[in-house]
């Protein structure tokens, strides 16, 4: 049963990778919302400063025009009135200050002569002694000591208050030698209204003020973003090989100067890589035509020590014996490198990319056993594959394959070698296993690099460091793939991948290229 807590925290985890998202995946986003929050921090801010400048004028212009007038009518009103009223007098002079322009209600307050208190109203209704603070009340009937300013022993005082949602001004002061207290009570609603109408209209300032920011930023993003977008593309273009790609340019501005210093990169890359390509291709060139015109000395000095190789195994016995040595010495050099120059055309068929293949279909058995066959290896081989399984693959180049993998097997981990068939996903996958000491992590995973040599003590061997190379190559042509591996019981694995129909491989990497 899942928890409340795991909820909170799931919907916690959620929120954090939105927001994670959202800050880090668009910069035209960011920049929208980074002007959008200062626009509006700016609004509010401004908004705020002129609300309450306003507020404070407004409030404070009401409040004293309103105590000056009350101040005035305790002055001619109240202080006209005897030190002890009566309640007429009292009720007429509050209705008379009432009258006043600033529309606030009286209430006034006297001593009667014989103990006591009479009240006057001016809106029995509005305004009741019972609305005045007991705080306002207590310093309007303090007496305060004369002082050379201001003469009178008692003072104005003024407190705001709310009454069901309604702002009130609320004033009070008495009358000197005895006279009356008078309570003013004036409304401040239509200042509340005033004010709130300011509100609203700073509000929808504000709000413009974010939307005129946030297509500000827009324009300022799309300016900014447009020769970013042009440098990502170039840069991908630059990135899929197509080195004469170059960005138009436009301005002193430090987009500008970055347009500038990818197109100089890009001309140095392009001047680099044609001037590496064109070593390359010399280097290709010459090694192809080393190879050709080594092969024609090598067929005659080849069929010569074809005849001294005779000559050795005849019963005869014609080659002096003291040279039989030398003569078997040059029978394997020549062969070592006639395998070489062979093996040096094809690398450079390789690389100029003219290799074909010619493809059949294959009983992959029969194509193992037959390798296997031909280079008497049928003692140290042991084949497990299923009878049946048809590929269609370059039987020749399969052969080249094998014979690279077992061949190694055999030569640098011992028999018996294991070969193993099986398909996986519409893929041929053959396993040679060895039972050597396997190959050192070191040498993993160089084992496939042209004239890689695992001893760097003994350069010299009997192959030329070409074999898995060329092997892996014809696998990459069918459109497969070699690895190389320690198995966990001892010995190395060489695993080949090949598609079941190397023809729909080559049709769908065409496609692909097309595309």
């Amino acid at each position: 049963m899942t928890k409340p807590q795991d909820k909170l925290r799931g919907w916690a985890a959620a929120r954090k990778a939105i927001l994670a998202g959202l800050r880090f995946t668009s910069l035209r986003l960011r920049l929208v919302v980074v002007f959008g929050l200062v626009a509006l921090t700016a609004a509010v801010s401004a908004s705020g400063i002129a609300y309450w400048l306003n507020r404070e004028a407004v409030l404070t212009r009401a409040q004293d025009a309103a105590l000056k007038d009350f101040r005035q009518q305790m002055q001619t009103r109240a202080g006209a009135l005897q030190p002890h009223p009566s309640q007429e007098e009292l009720q007429s002079a509050a209705g008379q200050m009432a009258t006043s322009s600033q529309r606030y209600s009286v209430l006034l307050v006297a001593d009667k002569e014989r103990g006591g208190r009479i009240v006057g109203y001016s809106d029995l209704d509005e305004f009741t002694l019972a609305k005045v603070p007991v705080s306002l009340q207590k310093a309007v009937n303090k007496e305060q000591p004369v002082s050379s300013g201001n003469k009178s022993t008692y003072h104005l005082y003024w407190q705001r208050t709310v009454d069901h949602g309604t702002p009130y001004l609320v004033g009070g002061a008495k009358v000197s030698g005895g006279g009356p207290t008078g309570y003013m009570l004036k409304s401040l609603e239509p200042e509340a209204k005033d004010l709130s109408s300011l509100g609203w209209s700073l509000a929808i300032a504000t709000g413009l003020a974010l939307i005129g920011s946030a297509l500000l930023a827009q324009a300022a993003a799309t300016t900014v973003l447009k020769p970013v977008h042009r440098l990502g593309v170039a840069a991908r273009r630059l990135g899929e090989g197509k080195l004469d790609t170059r960005l138009r340019v436009s301005g002193t501005d430090e987009l500008a100067d970055l347009s500038r210093t990818f197109n100089r990169t890009a001309e140095s890359l392009e001047k680099k890589v044609a001037d590496m390509s064109a070593r390359d291709e010399a280097s290709r060139r010459f090694v192809a035509d080393m190879s050709h015109e080594l092969r024609t000395p090598l067929t005659a000095i080849t069929a010569v020590t074809e005849v001294l190789e005779e000559e050795l195994d005849a019963e005869t016995g014609s080659v002096d014996p003291m040279i039989e040595p030398a003569v078997r010495l040059v029978v394997s050099e020549t062969r070592r490198l006639n395998d070489l120059v062979e093996n040096l055309m094809e690398v450079t068929r390789f690389d100029a990319g003219t290799a074909r293949l010619v493809l059949d279909d294959v009983d992959i058995a029969d194509q193992i056993t037959a390798c296997i066959d031909a280079r008497a290896w049928l003692d140290a081989v042991d084949l497990d594959a299923e009878r049946g399984i048809t590929v269609r693959l370059d039987p020749r180049r399969l052969d080249v394959i094998l014979a690279n993998l077992i061949g190694n097997a055999l030569k640098h981990g011992g028999s018996p070698v294991a070969v193993s068939v099986r398909l996986e996903d519409e893929k041929l996958v053959i396993s040679v296993r060895d039972h050597g000491p396997g190959i050192p992590e070191d040498v993993l995973p160089h084992v496939f690099d042209r004239f890689y040599k695992a001893s760097a003590s003994r350069p010299r061997s009997e192959g030329s460091g070409l074999g898995l190379s060329i092997a892996l190559e014809n696998a990459h042509i069918h459109g497969g793939e070699i690895t190389a591996a320690n198995s966990p019981d001892g010995g190395a694995v060489f695993t080949l991948w090949l598609p079941r129909d190397t023809a729909e491989a080559e049709d769908e990497r065409a496609e692909g290229g097309q595309a």
